[in-house]
């Protein structure tokens, strides 16, 4: 659902969810104070929240859906007839709440996966002759050469054109380190270059990129239902067959028809019309926020049944971060005094390994010194002055 319209629609559920609620408390309160009007306050507080129900039962209707909540529908209806409508409030109340509830649940997951939607290149700088031109990603074809620019996106897969590519994988593979791509090497879409900008020649269009598929699948997420929602709306007809009958058997067999009211009442498979969807839309959010990307409901569902997980890269297992695990010096040099220059160095760097060092340091309660002449080359390393002396260990280039 596009944003405008979760937006609008999560307007909607709290409008109707404040009337339900409002009709609710002031029926309450004029029925409790012995006042008139309880009736029918609690009447106003059901109408618009059955009305809202009704067109939404009359589109799926039209696309050939039949779903549960025409019980709901069917139960507030009664409830208005019968001159009960406490009843069809409290139903009115409990759906309009969970309507808002799913909408939110709908809204937090979109924003979850936000941050993979994004991430999708728009244009690319391509080389026609000497010269670059931006054009739109759709307009690339296998052959196209390409510059890809530090902290830019790689729009298509490809390969390097020539010298190294140093690319952060993680919203690709989970691996939190940079992978350095050597002259010739693939270049998958939806990696960032986070070293020195490079040459790629395109060998797939946009449209088959690695990256372009992961974007289907979360947007195809984003529309499934699960096995259980599924479950619920291929037997919708004839759950709402059978209560309907139990409701006029009901009635016939007492003559009451509040008897046929507490069986729709009852009946009324909020579980099924709220909580599943809500439940599968929280769960794929959840794992969105923790950098899990699931396919469909149906896959967050089936994980209650895994009992064995095998994984077949150890990078996706990894805590996102690097961690210092042991430091081997040469003859003449201490532990902390090899790391404290090396972290001092690292200050000027954002790589992950140089956090790694300066966490290191810091739990060490090391002094650390500013740096100086501190030059980063991708995939090799840093060169500059801690203090006096060069780090680390070997003569700048000069």
């Amino acid at each position: 659902m596009p944003r405008i319209l979760l937006v609008l629609k999560s307007n909607y559920d709290a409008i109707l969810l404040s009337i339900a609620l409002v009709g609710l408390a002031f029926g309450t309160t004029l029925f409790l104070s012995g006042a008139s009007g309880a009736n029918a306050a609690w009447a106003a507080g059901t109408a618009p929240v059955l009305g809202g129900l009704l067109l939404q039962i009359a589109r799926s209707l039209r696309r050939g859906d039949v779903g549960l909540d025409i019980v709901a529908a069917l139960s507030m209806s009664a409830a208005l007839a019968f001159g009960e409508p406490l009843a069809g409030n409290v139903v009115a109340l409990m759906y309009s709440g969970g309507q808002l509830l799913e909408t939110f649940a709908a809204g937090r997951a979109r924003q979850e996966m936000s941050a993979l939607l994004g991430r999708v290149a728009r244009t690319a700088m391509r080389y026609v002759g000497s010269t670059l031109h931006e054009v739109p990603i759709t307009e690339l074809v296998p052959g196209d050469r390409l510059l890809i620019r530090q902290g830019e996106v790689l729009p298509v897969d490809g390969r390097v054109a020539s010298g190294q590519a140093q690319l952060d994988l993680s919203a690709l593979t989970g691996e939190s380190v940079p992978v350095q791509v050597c002259s010739g090497g693939e270049a998958l879409s939806g990696a960032t270059l986070v070293g020195a900008p490079f040459d790629l020649i395109a060998t797939r269009p946009a449209a088959e990129s690695t990256y372009a598929g992961i974007v289907r699948l979360v947007e195809a997420a984003q529309n499934s239902k699960a096995p259980m929602a599924r479950l619920a709306d291929r037997y919708a007809m004839a759950f709402l067959m059978l209560t309907v009958a139990l409701a006029g058997a009901a009635w016939a067999l007492t003559m009451d028809p509040i008897r046929a009211l507490a069986v729709l009442v009852v009946a009324t498979p909020c579980p099924l019309i709220l909580a599943v969807p809500v439940a599968i839309i929280s769960g794929m959010s959840r794992t969105a926020r923790i950098g899990v990307l699931v396919k469909s409901g149906g896959m967050l569902e089936a994980l209650a049944q895994v009992e064995t997980a095998v994984f077949d890269k150890t990078g996706t297992l990894t805590g996102g971060n690097a961690v210092v695990t042991a430091i081997h010096v040469a003859s003449g040099f201490s532990e902390d005094e090899v790391l404290r220059q090396a972290a001092s160095l690292d200050q000027a760097s954002s790589h992950v390994v140089a956090g790694a060092l300066l966490k290191e340091a810091v739990q060490r309660q090391l002094v650390l010194s500013a740096p100086k002449e501190a030059v980063e080359t991708a995939g090799e390393g840093m060169v500059g002055l801690v203090g006096d002396t060069v780090s680390p260990w070997e003569e700048p280039n000069s």
